[in-house]
C-alpha cells in the first residue's frame, strides 16, 4: 500500500474517532484537553476541525520540551531525567497535570519519537507513549509505529482519538 493511501486511511479514522470521541463527550458533558509532544498539536487540531468543538475541547498543550512540561503541566523535572520523556510515568504525569491544570474531565497525552533522528535501542522511532485519564479510566500505552514523521505522526494523532473514543464509550 503506497503512502498517500496509507495516510488517507488514517484520515479518515481520524474523523470516524474524532466524532465519536465528540458525541461521547457530548452526551456526558465533559470537556476534554490534550497535552501533546511529537504531535505537535495534532490531536487538537484534528478536534477543532471539527464545527461546534468549543462544547467538547476545552483547550491543548504543547510541551515539546522538558520544561514545557514541567512548567506547563507540572511534570517533575526529576520524573523526566529518571526516565526521559518518553516513558509510561511522563506521559500519565502529562494527562494528570492537564486535567489538575484545566476544568477539562478529560486529558490525553502523548510524548514519542517521530523521527527521523533521536531514536535509540530502547526507544527506536516510531515509539510512543499515551496516557488517557477521565471519570472511570487511568489508561498508560506505548505503540511503535513504522514510516517516516508524517506517518508516525498521523498514526499518533488516529490511536490517541480512537482509543479515547473506546474509553469514553466504556466509562461511567
Amino acid at each position: 500500500m503506497s503512502e498517500s493511501v496509507m495516510l488517507l486511511n488514517l484520515e479518515q479514522q481520524i474523523q470516524h474517532s474524532r466524532w465519536q470521541a465528540a458525541d461521547f463527550l457530548l452526551k456526558k458533558g465533559w470537556m476534554m484537553a490534550t497535552a501533546e509532544s511529537c504531535t505537535g498539536g495534532l490531536i487538537a487540531a484534528a478536534c477543532t476541525d471539527l464545527a461546534g468543538s468549543s462544547a467538547w475541547f476545552e483547550r491543548g498543550v504543547v510541551t515539546y520540551s522538558y520544561a514545557a512540561k514541567s512548567e506547563l503541566l507540572g511534570v517533575p523535572a526529576d520524573l523526566l531525567l529518571r526516565h526521559g520523556a518518553v516513558s509510561e510515568p511522563v506521559a500519565r504525569a502529562m494527562a494528570h497535570g492537564a486535567l489538575a491544570r484545566t476544568p477539562a474531565q478529560v486529558a490525553l497525552a502523548v510524548t514519542g519519537i517521530a523521527g527521523p533522528g533521536g531514536g535509540s535501542a530502547d526507544k527506536p522511532v516510531g515509539t510512543v507513549w499515551f496516557a488517557f485519564a477521565g471519570p472511570g479510566f487511568d489508561v498508560a500505552e506505548c505503540r511503535r509505529f513504522d514510516g517516516d514523521r508524517a506517518a508516525v505522526r498521523a498514526a499518533t494523532v488516529a490511536h490517541a482519538l480512537a482509543r479515547l473514543a473506546e474509553l469514553l464509550a466504556s466509562a461511567r
